[in-house]
């Protein structure tokens, strides 16, 4: 019988986000897929803010910038005459985020899904993970000690011992419906969605082309793929619309729907029909086996906020699983849901209002800059301890924001498997060697004096102070920053940091 440590089910975005998270810290795992190929098309392109902020710990920050590209403006067409150009900003009803030291990846980007899998599978190899394609989840069972699975390659079963085991299947989960987890939500009946990939003639700049004879309801999007000479078409079509799953059936839906014969669509690489389906999860885990990603929740591709969430999903999971494996408390493995469930729930609604906007321009205040994710907290929940009688706008739960400071950037600092504890104020400098020298090398520490925390505008103050607001003439404050970016702890003494690391 082969053994593991955790057995990651999905060679999707989430497995091996998950993988790589856990490869990274000397976890052993193993990632399955029933698929003998990595998933082929384009379909999660769009890749947050805060998804670039985990890629930057991960090692993989530098490739996706490479290979993608910032999302593009939407260009709507009746016929051959433009109506409107608009920014993604324009479109959802927000600012833009400007690039400064507290964000410092403030676009959007573009990215085909197929090559997203491709960097995280080529990351997890390197950094030692395994990966097995064409091998099928077919039964599995738990005990107190960790779960027996049996996997099927090429008819041949084969049993599997792992302590923990992870659904990240994808919405039809196997692991999901083996456990029972209620799937509770709705199909949205009436209608459905074409998408696939495909090369074109007749279409100039880099855009989402969003093709019309003047209803919006009845469109034809293309979208430019970076890096690539094909483009993402998306359609949407009512129950009764049964379209051939072929580039002649799609050019003739091109064709009604733009009122032009100069768009010759050729190269048909990959082509999917689906109902949107919002639903969610009643449980993140069943004693040792969890679920992640699309296995626990799926939603309306509008705001671009699926493959993102399951990437987070997968952020918050690997840490705890890797920390429990190396001794800490069972029960750190239960706040994963606790902290992703409300997470789960909140996208639901905002993905459901994006698509029910249907390419309407927003209302004044309609818009929504949690899209980005950066907003996205744990405030209130198990792992946040805000010991300050008055907290400030920067509490725990939230991201820890990034700053330039003298001796280099925090997410510098932050990269990596371990803890981070950043005292503000030089008085804290002996509270902060006293944690370092009880913890090892599970924490690394930094001293931000005023001074130190550089900032062009204001150099007394510094962009450290301002981006985690706290008062530079005020007493001296620690922070302690989680393996994944959130604040753990904001205090004015150690004893609290001691008690949070005290497994």
């Amino acid at each position: 019988m082969t053994t593991t440590q955790v057995l990651i089910v999905g060679a999707g975005p989430t497995g091996l986000t998950l993988g790589c998270e856990l490869a990274r810290r000397d976890i052993d795992c193993l990632v399955v897929d029933k698929a003998t190929r990595l998933f082929p098309g384009s379909r999660g392109k769009g890749l947050q803010p805060r998804t670039l902020e985990v890629f930057d710990d991960l090692g993989v920050l530098d490739a996706v910038l490479a290979a993608g590209a910032p999302f593009p403006s939407f260009r709507m067409y009746q016929g051959t005459h433009v109506q409107w150009t608009r920014t993604l900003h324009e479109m959802l009803g927000i600012a833009p985020l400007e690039r400064h030291h507290g964000v410092p990846y403030p676009d959007a980007w573009l990215l085909p899904q197929w090559r997203t899998d491709e960097l995280l599978r080529d990351r997890l190899l390197e950094l030692g993970g395994r990966i097995e394609m064409g091998t099928e989840l077919v039964d599995f069972g738990q005990d107190d000690a960790g779960v027996t699975a049996t996997l099927s390659r090429d008819g041949t079963l084969e049993r599997v011992r792992a302590r923990y085991l992870v659904g990240a299947d994808g919405g039809g989960s196997f692991v999901r419906k083996a456990l029972g987890v209620g799937f509770e939500g709705d199909t949205f009946e009436t209608e459905r969605t074409l998408i696939g990939d495909v090369r074109a003639e007749g279409l100039t700049g880099t855009y989402c082309h969003i093709l019309t004879t003047g209803d919006v309801q009845e469109r034809f999007s293309l979208w430019s793929m970076p890096g690539t000479d094909y483009y993402q078409f998306v359609a949407s079509m009512t129950a009764d619309e049964v379209p051939e799953l072929t580039v002649a059936a799609v050019q003739r839906i091109l064709d009604e729907r733009s009122g032009r014969s100069d768009i010759r669509l050729f190269d048909l690489n990959w082509i999917s029909v689906y109902r949107v389906n919002v639903r969610m999860v009643d449980r993140f885990r069943v004693d040792r086996v969890f679920l992640a990603g699309d296995a626990a929740h799926v939603h309306s591709s509008a705001g671009g906020q699926g493959l993102n969430t399951s990437i987070q999903d997968a952020y918050n999971l690997g840490w705890k699983l890797a920390a429990v494996l190396s001794g800490a408390p069972d029960g750190l493995l239960d706040t994963y849901e606790d902290e992703r469930f409300p997470i789960a729930a909140q996208v639901l609604d905002v993905t459901t209002r994006s698509h029910r906007r249907n390419f309407r321009a927003p209302d004044p205040g309609e818009g929504n800059p949690d899209i980005f994710q950066l907003k996205l907290n744990y405030r209130g929940g198990p792992l946040a301890v805000d010991m300050r009688e008055n907290p400030r706008a920067v509490r725990a739960g939230d991201r820890a924001p990034d700053a330039q400071c003298a001796e280099g950037r925090l997410f510098d600092l932050f990269r990596g498997p371990h803890f981070t504890l950043l005292g503000f104020g030089t008085d804290t400098a002996s509270v902060v060697a006293e944690v370092v020298r009880a913890q090892g090398d599970r924490v690394r520490a930094r001293v931000i004096e005023p001074s130190s925390a550089s900032d062009d505008s204001t150099p007394t103050v510094g962009s450290a102070f301002r981006n985690y607001d706290i008062d530079p003439a005020g007493p001296g404050t620690l922070v302690l920053v989680r393996p994944d970016g959130y604040i753990g702890v904001v205090a004015t003494d150690p004893a609290p940091v001691q008690d949070y690391l005290a497994w």
